[in-house]
């Protein structure tokens, strides 16, 4: 189970523990914000995209899009989102669950500046029943993201 693996994952950093799980689901934006009862935007949302041979993770604000034409002057392709299938597989969480922690070894992270507003944001836990709050040197760390980049649009 991918939470499993998250929440072994966290275990070195002794944040394991801080692990929110629900009895409903937190699968989408919306979703997840009702869970934790905070604005949609401070959920840290993880989209998994291709990437020459790698898979991109690019981790941003709940209220924001990606923004094609920056997508594809920063990272030099077309912005091509993986289907649920493919992100499962080449991520190693499914759809609903995805997050920037304890994923196969050929993705590579990024956080995009959306996030830059908040002290701190709520990513997934690798389930569809998950998030932890993490300010953003720890999200930072437990992603081992690359860098921060400017790819999304419609944000505040």
């Amino acid at each position: 189970m991918a939470i499993e693996k998250v929440r072994d994952y966290f275990r070195p950093f002794g944040v394991e523990s801080r692990i929110q799980e629900f009895d409903v689901s937190s699968a989408t934006v919306e979703m997840a914000a009702q869970a934790l009862n905070i604005e949609g935007k401070r959920i840290a949302k993880t989209l998994a995209f291709r990437y020459f041979d790698q898979t991109l993770l690019i981790v941003t604000a709940g209220d924001a899009k990606i923004d094609n034409s920056k997508f594809k002057s920063h990272f030099n392709l077309k912005a091509r989102m993986l289907d649920a299938q493919e992100t499962e597989e080449k991520v190693g969480h499914a759809v609903g669950g995805v997050c920037p922690f304890a994923v196969n070894h050929n993705c590579v992270v990024v956080l995009d500046v959306s996030l830059k507003r908040f002290e701190t944001v709520y990513p997934a836990c690798g389930s569809s029943q998950s998030a932890i709050e993490l300010n953003l040197a720890e999200l930072e760390k437990l992603s081992q993201s690359t860098q921060w980049v400017d790819v999304c649009k419609e944000w505040v």
